[in-house]
């Protein structure tokens, strides 16, 4: 089920990925020779990896059909009507928590935060944000969702101290920008495999 919603939300964004790739990376390497900054490939890719998730999580959030779903301003009621396990329970609940955890990683490497009141903080907002939009324009509103987005922002936060806490135990001699590259560009290719997996063998 998730590599079809994957697959969905990639079919209809793509070209807008194409598009902004290019422009903000033509724009900051220039940027970057310019001003004569250092260029660190891991981190540019993380940088450009947030404005690609957000335009993912745009399109999750608007365009998605909620036909099976109606505005619910109760805590629990839409999630303890599912079945555990059944399409609707992953789709609703295990959904949520998902599209939220990048969002919690991200902004847990960019803020460098060490406090997950800090990532609540911030995960309610962007949620109750996003839960009154989609009320305001015709779509449907779901206090279970800003929940399960702030768990979701939750596992992204301890996924990043996770992965803190195994760079610190690093020796010396990778500590350093060119493994952290190397390490990207795997995972990058990974992705990419994936991604052609699902896109165009239908594997």
């Amino acid at each position: 089920m998730f590599e079809n919603t994957i697959v969905n939300i990639l079919s209809n964004i793509w070209p807008m990925v194409v598009i902004f790739t290019v422009i903000l990376s033509s724009l900051r390497l220039t940027y970057i020779k310019k001003y004569q900054e250092e260029f660190i490939f891991y981190k540019e890719i993380l940088k450009l990896g947030f404005i690609i998730y957000i335009m993912s999580l745009f399109y999750v959030v608007t365009f998605q059909d909620v036909s099976w779903s109606t505005s619910n301003f109760i805590p629990f009621k839409e999630m303890f009507r599912y079945e555990l396990g059944s399409v609707m329970f992953l789709k609703n609940v295990v959904g949520n928590m998902i599209m939220f955890m990048p969002y919690g990683f991200f902004i847990s490497y960019f803020l460098k935060a060490d406090k997950k009141s800090m990532i609540i903080y911030l995960s309610i907002i962007v949620s109750l944000t996003i839960e009154t939009t989609q009320l305001m324009i015709g779509r449907v509103f779901d206090v279970d969702d800003i929940m399960l987005n702030i768990l979701g922002g939750l596992i992204g936060f301890y996924a990043y101290q996770f992965v803190y806490m195994m760079k610190s135990h690093l020796p010396s001699s990778l500590k350093n920008n060119t493994f952290y590259n190397i390490v990207v560009v795997i995972f990058l290719l990974f992705i990419f495999w994936y991604l052609y997996q699902i896109l165009w063998l239908g594997v």
